[in-house]
């Protein structure tokens, strides 16, 4: 238990740990509540319970397409940050910190740092990142290491290049013909590019890696990784030697080269004949190719890539089980008149001036039950973006609103955690007490940065 001799915020970090570990259910739990939570709600909102159960029935696959999308990310971030380059920078930078409370500063930054280029490559990283201090670094609190290693996934990421909403609005082969006509596509130069999406991104950055600096127990109070059980030796990368004709060419990089120089032809012609600009080229898809092929070519032998590929396959488990629930969740807005119910209440409750205060609250609250940001993203979008054409909200920020506080609810929701865990050797529980902390303090702070910001932009209908 934490002593009176350490610092307040230590103290409290520790303090909602300890609740954590004893309170905090699975990752599914949180899906079965939202369901059913919506479930009442559109009943008590005078919705048919049996149009609700079949609305529910008939949409469990339709956001397949788009949990491939994000299964893709997840391995495409791994392969990348399995790589040997990126595990050499690992160690190097792993050697730099003298004491547990500069580890975990240095962890958490890196964590919202590369969270910016992809939330896969982030949990990955940050994971393997805080195993390396945890070997370097006497006295340093594991659990305080993991969830540093968390923060992207819990403050950022969401204002970086692998946004799910921001992609999703850029990519017209990914968003529901219904949501299409409503806000039709939005390049990124009006979501994430906006200064003002880089100057929030910048400011709780530099909250959050504060706070766990000021967070991170002392030695005397540290629960190591050898405090906890957990074995920090190095996983064994050899790959063997070939013995067969076929194993040769899956040690060869022939195969590897000429594979990748074809993507990036086919890459180079996208960008270069992009009608709106590079940055409207950049979707899901191709985001997901560039990761891939970046991942195969840095591997360089094919054997390298397919052993990274299927290290990072059970990492996917979360988003393939509860993505459909998520889908049970959307069909029982959009295919009743719930939808309709929920944006005229926005727009009744709501003005140009407090439009970005309440979308920030519905955001959080609702990422509670539903974590994933692409798939709460096309749950609430349509009457989201309904409400923002009535008061006239720039469309762009108000994806950027939805990304900076939907992402704040991942601290406490374990969903996201799941592939950072396997690495680690933890459970959710272990984390969650330290992220209940950045939340407390970020939710403001991200709320109030969403209404100013919100003031100096102007409005831009939509174009279909």
């Amino acid at each position: 238990m934490p002593t009176t001799s350490q610092r307040p915020v230590a103290r409290l970090g520790l303090a909602l740990t300890h609740w954590s570990e004893k309170w905090f259910p699975d990752p599914l739990v949180f899906a079965f509540i939202g369901v059913i939570a919506v479930f009442l709600l559109g009943t008590l909102a005078g919705e048919s319970p049996s149009k609700l159960a079949i609305q529910a029935g008939k949409s469990f696959w339709v956001l397949a397409p788009f949990t491939m999308q994000m299964v893709m990310v997840i391995i495409g971030g791994y392969v990348v940050a399995s790589t040997p380059f990126v595990r050499a920078l690992i160690e190097r930078i792993a050697a730099v910190p003298r004491s547990p409370r500069t580890a975990i500063l240095i962890i958490a930054l890196f964590s919202m740092l590369t969270s910016l280029i992809s939330w896969g490559l982030s949990l990955i990283f940050s994971g393997l990142l805080a195993r390396a201090m945890a070997r370097r670094v006497k006295g340093l609190d594991y659990r305080a290491a993991g969830s540093a290693a968390y923060l992207g996934l819990g403050v950022v990421w969401a204002m970086g290049l692998s946004s799910s909403a921001a992609m999703l609005m850029a990519t017209k082969s990914s968003m529901p013909p219904s949501l299409y006509a409503i806000s039709g596509v939005l390049p990124l130069s009006q979501t994430i590019f906006l200064w003002q999406s880089l100057a929030t991104a910048a400011i709780v950055i530099t909250i959050s890696v504060t706070i766990a600096w000021l967070s991170a127990p002392p030695p005397a109070a540290a629960r190591t990784a050898q405090d906890l059980g957990i074995d920090l030796t190095p996983a064994d990368t050899a790959l063997g030697t070939p013995r067969t004709p076929g194993e040769k060419l899956e040690f060869s990089p022939v195969l590897t080269v000429a594979v990748c120089l074809l993507i990036f032809v086919y890459l180079w012609d996208i960008f270069r004949t992009s009608p709106n600009g590079a940055l409207a080229a950049l979707d899901l898809n191709t985001y997901n190719l560039i990761f891939l092929t970046l991942g195969l070519l840095l591997h360089w032998r094919p054997r390298s890539f397919l052993r990274a590929v299927n290290d990072a396959i059970p990492a996917t488990g979360g988003v393939l089980l509860q993505f459909p629930f998520y889908a049970m969740i959307y069909g029982m807005i959009s295919g009743t008149g719930l939808a309709d119910k929920l944006s005229h209440l926005f727009a009744t409750l709501s003005t140009h001036q407090t439009y970005p205060l309440l979308v920030a609250a519905y955001s959080a609250g609702l990422g509670i039950f539903i974590p994933s940001g692409g798939s709460k993203w096309i749950v609430e979008a349509p009457y989201v973006m309904q409400a923002a054409i009535a008061n006239h909200v720039h469309l762009g920020w108000v994806v950027q609103i939805y990304n900076a506080s939907e992402a704040l609810p991942n601290l406490v929701n374990p969903f996201w955690m799941l592939p950072l865990l396997g690495i680690l050797k933890l459970k959710a529980r272990d984390l969650a007490g330290f992220g209940i902390l950045q939340l407390i303090i970020q939710l403001p702070v991200v709320f109030f940065l969403c209404w100013f910001f919100g003031q100096m932009i102007p409005y831009l209908p939509p174009t279909i």
